[in-house]
């Protein structure tokens, strides 16, 4: 706990070395702790702030009451300040840091920009031409949205690899779900005109493209075109459709995010609802971690602040706290901040209700999941006679087909959840095809050597998917790099392998245990477990297929590496050659038609 300085800081004096400049500030405690990691696109106006005679709340207060010194490290960028802010509080943990950090980024939309653009559903990072559209706060509403645009605008959505070498329709051009353009069924041009309908649409203008159809109808009747001019009218059909069924809507064309921030027994929820174009497309709840707060207001300003640095920000954004410190916020993060206001009309009023009843019914949930979630770790903790229960649980298990493509998966469980993040596959070789027992060995000697050194992080229990010669094994290896204290267990499959009747195996030799199918423990551990085994499998199904299919391709006669490469870089992967007529393996430079049906020949 860091307490107040020793020596009193000299603000003014150091306020005076500060400069103009974007960059990252670190406050440190009087015992060399560090408080607080922020980020400012000018270091000296935002760490000003931090000493007026007023600030934004008592937790703040708390906070600077503790500043020993400030170190700062401008950048060259705000782009190298984010970057940097984000290195820092991951490893220096800073006491202060509310951090909103979910396991999967905003979904977006996105528009290629080849000849014929591709829409596509999008998450992570941008690529340089291509167009995108949102954030949306989940998967669903991106994939309403592509539902709609293909029924309306009919935009292809295949890979290019596959649009580049089709030479029928595919099934979602016969069903009115795509224009066609891989077999020419539509002009570039016509096609263009629908990619620009669909970008207006997404971008909020839905009224203009509704009028701007309703005219292209309208001139079609007129010359007589009813085909054209009916397929117009059932465009702007499905579109007003589904205005029409959104549950609240607010009659125009508009962005709005609307953001509550509710504190309810010591649990801060962030919910933040975004409207599009007039559109409700949901609302995502957020929830604070890497520090103690149980102030709503502060969770609010640090969602704003990460939130808008890496998303683009609507043309407004309602909340219902006062403004000013928002506004302050929102300054040092766009270059235009957009227009901040509490709700006024029916509307509005009703997505912030909505809003906020949404934020106050996840706090629900979290508190019911943290009390089952420690319901069911104190039952473990109980079942194997720890003296506390296990923080983190790492979870093994050995995937192969008769010894071919052997992967072993390490899943992570922390505090009863699990960490996608930290999942590890490892690809094991150098053993007799189909020994488990050495399998299990080369992957925890891989992976708590590692930890033995100081470079990871040690586990209080490891769960092993496998019998008494696994988990014998799995203690030996760990007695050998110094971590014999770890609790090991296995997982061996009950009778009939039936789900429930799980027994729990020992590394000492004592009776295994059979928790009973009504046991929270025994659910937990089943629950890792299974995750541990679908990560194995699918990380072993993907090897095996490229092993295969790389093996098929070079024992076919006249396919060296050039060919190999020719052919891969051609229909963008081993998927894609399989899925090549001979008649498009043919195009390949330096295949001929007979070397062509002998690669179809060997991957069919």
């Amino acid at each position: 706990m860091g307490g107040t300085p020793a020596v009193a800081f000299d603000v003014r004096a150091f306020l005076h070395t500060v400069p103009e400049a974007p960059g990252v500030y670190r406050m440190i405690g009087g015992d060399e702790r560090v408080l607080y990691v922020g980020k400012a696109k000018n270091l000296k106006r935002r760490v000003s702030s931090y000493f007026r005679s007023r600030l934004s709340s008592p937790r703040i207060a708390m906070m600077v009451a503790q500043i020993a010194r400030v170190d700062i490290t401008p950048t060259r960028s705000e782009a190298e300040a984010l970057l940097l802010e984000n290195n820092l509080i991951k490893s220096l943990a800073p006491r202060y840091n509310i951090l909103f950090r979910d396991d999967k980024s905003y979904p977006y939309i996105k528009l290629t920009d080849d000849e014929f653009p591709r829409l596509a559903f999008h998450r992570g990072a941008f690529t340089k031409g291509a167009k995108y559209f949102g954030p949306f706060p989940n998967t669903g509403a991106v994939r309403e949205s592509i539902n709609l645009l293909q029924k309306t605008f009919q935009l292809r959505t295949c890979e290019n690899s596959v649009f580049q070498h089709r030479s029928r329709p595919c099934l979602l051009a016969q069903i009115k779900r795509c224009s066609g353009p891989c077999v020419d069924w539509i002009a570039s041009g016509d096609y263009a005109a629908d990619v620009r309908l669909a970008s207006r649409f997404l971008d909020g203008h839905s009224g203009g493209v509704i009028d701007e159809i309703t005219a292209r109808m309208r001139e079609a009747a007129a010359r007589l075109a009813f085909e054209e001019a009916a397929a117009c009218r059932d465009q702007v059909r499905v579109l007003q459709s589904v205005l029409h069924r959104q549950f609240v809507d607010s009659g125009k064309d508009e962005d709005v995010d609307i953001i509550a921030a509710v504190a309810l027994e010591g649990v801060v929820c962030v919910n933040i609802a975004m409207v599009r174009g007039g559109r409700h497309l949901g609302d995502r709840p957020l929830f604070p971690s890497g520090a103690a707060l149980d102030d709503a207001g502060d969770g609010l300003l640090a969602f704003v602040e990460q939130h808008y640095a890496v998303h683009p920000c609507p043309a407004r954004i309602l909340i219902d706290c006062p403004p000013d410190p928002v506004l302050d916020v929102l300054a040092e993060i766009t270059a235009q901040p957009p227009m901040l206001a509490r709700p006024r009309g029916a509307a509005e009023k009703a997505w912030m209700a909505m809003v906020e009843k949404n934020a106050r019914h996840g706090i629900d949930v979290r508190l019911s999941d943290a009390g089952r979630i420690g319901e069911r770790l104190e039952a473990l903790r109980g079942a194997l006679d720890l003296p506390e229960a296990p923080a983190r649980i790492e979870c093994f298990d050995i995937s192969h087909t008769a010894g071919e493509a052997t992967v072993a998966s390490c899943v992570v469980c922390v505090d009863g959840a699990m960490k996608h993040g930290e999942y590890r596959r490892y690809n094991i070789d150098g053993i007799t095809p189909g020994d488990d027992f050495a399998a299990m060995r080369q992957v925890l000697e891989r992976r708590y050597g590692k930890v033995a050194a100081g470079e990871g992080v040690r586990p209080e229990l490891i769960l092993i998917d496998g019998g008494r010669g696994q988990v014998g094994a799995a203690a030996a290896i760990l007695a050998e790099v110094g971590l014999a204290s770890i609790n090991v267990v296995g997982v061996a499959k009950g009778e009939g392998r039936k789900a429930g009747l799980e027994t729990l195996v020992f590394p000492d030799g004592r009776e295994g245990m059979a928790l009973g199918i009504q046991s929270p423990a025994l659910h937990l551990v089943i629950e890792i477990r299974d995750e541990a085994h679908r990560f194995a499998i699918t990380g072993h199904r993907a090897r095996r297929a490229k092993a295969r299919l790389g093996s098929r391709l070079e024992d076919v006669p006249g396919i060296g590496p050039m060919r190999r490469r020719a052919l891969l870089a051609a229909f963008g992967g081993l998927d894609g050659v399989r899925a090549a007529p001979v008649e498009d393996l043919c195009r390949v430079d330096g295949v001929s038609r007979k070397l062509a049906e002998q690669i179809y020949s060997a991957l069919h």
